[in-house]
């Protein structure tokens, strides 16, 4: 939300991708960019084919916003997102010019609270990362990874939804039920990118400590009123 950051993204969301004077906010462009960038370097040809893209096209589809705030208790929820407004109103204050689009902000807030009593938005949320698992849970029938026998692009899309349901408690209701998901998950786990990106802070007790900081940096700034 700091003003510098929103000049450049006003939906104050991440990832961006700023390389000089060249940014991308999505996604898939991002990780084609640094694909070609390392390309380039290597001095090979090995760019991620299209099906390799689709599968990254089709799992970015899913929206996991609505789905992992429902799974969080509403104390918590709550707590933070009356924080975020606080924050948003604070940031409003100190930079006028850009007051139209903070609001803006503000307003998708309290929208989101709202969606979240929609019930079918939910469901149609749940309904759509079951069925994403069970395609991929049947093309795991004939392959070690998503698309083929060598980890791609589209695991790497794949993995941080694996890994987000396992952060929310969620993994016996939607991994180890699919056995072809729950080997790939214990094999990706195994990979020093996971271990390095994703373990270093969300593995076991490392889980704990990643929310405890988060938890005390949120109550202090707030105790102080530093949004």
């Amino acid at each position: 939300m700091d003003s510098s950051f929103f000049r450049m993204n006003t939906s104050a969301k991440l990832p961006v991708f700023k390389n000089g004077s060249h940014i991308i906010f999505d996604t898939i462009e991002t990780i084609l960019y640094i694909e070609r960038i390392a390309v380039v370097s290597v001095g090979n040809d090995s760019f991620s084919n299209q099906e390799v893209i689709e599968w990254m096209q089709k799992i970015q589809q899913w929206n996991p916003k609505y789905f992992t705030l429902l799974h969080i208790p509403d104390k918590h929820r709550l707590y933070v997102s009356k924080f975020i407004r606080k924050v948003v109103i604070a940031r409003m204050a100190e930079s006028p010019d850009l007051a139209s689009a903070y609001h803006s902000k503000l307003r998708e807030a309290y929208e989101t609270e709202e969606k979240l009593k929609n019930a079918d938005l939910v469901k149609r949320s749940t309904e759509s990362l079951v069925q994403l698992l069970d395609e991929v849970e049947t093309k795991l029938n004939d392959t070690t990874y998503i698309v083929g026998d060598e980890f791609t692009m589209a695991d790497a899309t794949f993995v941080p939804v694996l890994a987000r349901l396992v952060l929310l408690g969620l993994e016996d209701e939607y991994i180890s039920c699919r056995p072809n998901i729950a080997d790939y998950w214990g094999l990706v786990q195994q990979r020093p990118a996971y271990k390095k990106v994703i373990g270093k802070y969300f593995n076991g007790w490392r889980k704990k400590k990643t929310l405890i900081k988060t938890w005390c940096s949120l109550h202090i700034r707030n105790l102080l009123k530093r949004y």
